[in-house]
């Protein structure tokens, strides 16, 4: 990836993590179809998955116009046929401009959103998913209602005195909403940096 004087903007923990996720993204994500990206944030994530998934058509997302604007910059750097325009998307605001995908991908965003926003994410992602279409989700979660690490805690803590409504989710709730909305939890892969892949299915409901 470039740096921002040429491209949009650069998240550092979006250069660290994008391997990793791309790895798990090859396995499990549907192809070909259209993947819509809740929160794409600088986009940097947008063009290094189309670039790596051609036949999979990327529609990145965010409520904030200068992540939006971001985005588009790294698409008009990158020049890649299969990522699509950002959509002005809050998952608060239902119906949501995209109506149908094959997969939706949402990173790093449950920790740092109120917990309503997670309620959204999972009804809105189960209305528009294909049957059979998949969630992805990534980032530090809580298990057995406890931290996965001394660092996870202090990254709760700190999120916390930033913003109460935000904070490190019990992955156990995060399940039982998905399961409420008709979505099937299919596997959980440890991620660097004490983060889990956590991939769902959309049932046939």
């Amino acid at each position: 990836m470039r740096d921002a004087a040429d491209s949009g903007q650069v998240s550092p923990s979006a250069e660290r993590n994008a391997q990793p996720i791309l790895e798990v993204l090859r396995r499990v994500l549907p192809g070909p179809g259209k993947v819509l990206e809740i929160a794409s944030g600088t986009g940097q994530h947008a063009v290094r998955f189309a670039r790596a998934l051609p036949m999979l058509e990327w529609q990145p997302s965010d409520a904030d116009p200068v992540s939006r604007q971001s985005i588009r910059r790294w698409i008009a750097h990158e020049q890649l046929p299969n990522v699509l325009d950002p959509v002005d998307l809050d998952v608060r605001a239902l119906p949501w401009p995209v109506h149908s995908a094959t997969a939706v991908v949402c990173i790093n965003m449950i920790h740092i959103s109120p917990w309503d926003a997670t309620q959204h994410l999972l009804r809105g992602a189960s209305t528009i998913l294909q049957r059979g279409g998949i969630l992805y989700l990534y980032g530090p979660y809580r298990r057995g209602a406890r931290h996965t690490s001394p660092s996870n805690e202090a990254f709760d803590a700190d999120l916390r005195a930033r913003n109460s409504s935000w904070g490190v989710r019990d992955l156990e709730a995060v399940q039982e909403l998905a399961q409420e909305a008709g979505l099937v939890l299919e596997e959980i892969v440890p991620m660097p940096a004490n983060n889990l892949s956590v991939v769902l299915r959309r049932g046939p409901a």
